[in-house]
């Protein structure tokens, strides 16, 4: 899936393709993670072949800044071809309240360039870029240009600003990194070759890497989106809808209270907490929830499904797992083609709570309280090999039937405490296991899964940041100049 922040980005997209594409020879997304700014590498005039740049090539530097006035609660709209961009608010350099709000009534920016191959190429390629500002009718419009002709060299641009916090962000760079500070407005952030890093959010936010770099966020007060072509993505809690989607990276998130869409090509996905309707689908990956208060529908292609707490109506696929369930107290569709199941009931809370546990190849184990008023209908489809094993304490019945094709069908049936809602249990290969549960041990593995997927989430928030902190020191080595006015283009 392609989302584009706005019509903008859609247009920068295209000219890329059309125009910019003979001038430009973006950098992959590995390329773009080494690189200290975004390096652009223009092609060679005159030569029939790739360009070999010399391992000695001195780097020359330019560096221009200025500012624009900004309106309270305003938009910011950063359209360039390339370059990594980094977003304060509150600048240190702000004094008073300014400081710690971000109030500022301007946007302050500062652009370095730098260029390599032979000196004068390299200078010519750094007068190429240029950045346009201006006021606009909802805030301000930042534009970065880099034109004339082709010449040899390759070129790193580094564009930092100084935003009021209460402003909303709509940021669109053809390739290169970008980094935000907390913002009290609405983000976009678009990126056709690079990773996103945002800090906390006040409203709502699109983010998207096109080509496969990581997307980190903190906290998110309203809606989600964000795309990535194959990284990690890595939000905390979000207060409305989240829908995330990556074409092969891991997804961890702390928590979602609105209805979560979250979508990987192959890699693992985390949700600590779901506070309405969860759909998680992964081609091969592991499946992990903590508390899921509505309804859930996980499916991977090949890892395991784990599911700490259910309480709403649950529906459970896996083709190469198995499926463990801490505490179960609604209706619970589980399938494993080739893993195997385990659940802990206890007492539903709800009326209707019928459960089905099936399974090719894989045992099929549940913990149930010894008051629990169920129907037990178990069956093994292969009873030569394999057997029901059931604790003393509950009265169930064990037969055995032959089947047309000479097999042997073992089938557990009863029921427990009067009766109730139907535990129906299926499995070809495997055996059928009904033990009585423990509640001080089922209420200790609660705590410590909780645990562990709150202590996976965060390695993942401290890996990502400090991967992303180490570039914008890189980025950030020379001091920017102090902001100036900039002649009127």
């Amino acid at each position: 899936m392609r989302v584009f922040p706005n019509a903008r980005s859609a247009m920068l997209k295209q000219r890329m393709r059309c125009g910019w594409s003979r001038e430009f020879i973006l950098p992959t997304c590995a390329a773009l993670a080494l690189f200290a700014g975004c390096a652009i590498p223009l092609a060679a005039a005159g030569q029939g072949g790739p360009f070999q740049w010399p391992s000695n090539a001195a780097r020359v530097t330019s560096e221009f800044s200025g500012s624009v006035a900004a309106r309270p609660g305003g938009r910011l709209h950063l359209l360039t071809p390339l370059g990594n961009i980094i977003i304060h608010t509150g600048s240190p350099k702000q004094t008073g309240s300014h400081a710690r709000v971000g109030g500022s009534g301007k946007i302050d920016y500062a652009v370095r360039l730098e260029a390599d191959g032979k000196r004068a190429q390299a200078k010519e390629l750094l007068k190429q870029f240029h950045l346009y500002a201006r006021e606009a009718p909802d805030g301000v419009f930042l534009k970065g240009v880099s034109g004339g002709q082709p010449c040899c060299g390759r070129l790193w641009v580094t564009i930092t600003l100084d935003v009021p916090k209460n402003y909303s962000l709509d940021v669109s760079t053809g390739a290169g990194n970008i980094q935000s500070d907390d913002v009290n407005g609405r983000v976009a952030l678009y990126t056709a070759g690079g990773n996103i890093s945002a800090g906390n959010i006040g409203g709502s936010a699109r983010l998207v890497s096109e080509s496969g770099g990581h997307i980190s966020v903190r906290n998110v007060d309203g809606n989600l989106t964000a795309s990535t072509g194959g990284g990690h993505i890595t939000a905390g809690t979000i207060a409305g809808n989240a829908n995330l989607h990556t074409a092969g990276g891991h997804i961890h998130v702390t928590s979602v209270r609105g209805t979560a869409m979250l979508e990987t090509g192959g890699g693992n996905i985390t949700l600590q907490n779901s506070g309405a309707e969860l759909t998680a689908r992964t081609v091969g990956g592991q499946i992990e929830v903590g508390e899921a208060a509505g309804v859930v529908r996980a499916t991977t292609g090949g890892g395991g499904i784990r599911v700490v707490r259910v309480s709403g109506p649950t529906d459970l696929q896996t083709t190469g797992g198995s499926i463990y369930l801490t505490q179960v107290d609604s209706s619970v569709k589980a399938t494993a083609s080739a893993g195997g199941i385990t659940a802990w009931l206890v007492r539903p809370s709800k009326p209707e709570s019928s459960c089905s546990l099936r399974s090719n190849d894989g045992d099929i184990v549940v913990y149930l309280p010894r008051l629990l008023p169920v129907t037990i209908d178990g069956q093994i489809q292969m009873g030569d090999d394999h057997r029901v094993i059931v604790n003393p304490a509950f009265p169930l019945k064990v037969s055995y039937e032959n089947t047309a094709n000479g097999e042997r069908m073992v089938r557990v049936q009863g029921a427990l405490n009067g009766g109730g809602e139907v535990l129906h249990l299926r499995t070809i290969a495997g055996n059928i296991r009904l033990e009585l549960s423990d509640q001080a041990k089922q209420m200790q593995l609660y705590k410590q899964q909780m645990e562990q997927l709150q202590r996976q989430i965060q390695r993942q928030f401290q890996t990502q940041f400090r991967m992303l902190q180490q570039w914008q020191k890189a980025s950030e080595k020379a001091q920017p100049p102090q902001p100036q006015p900039q002649p009127p283009q």
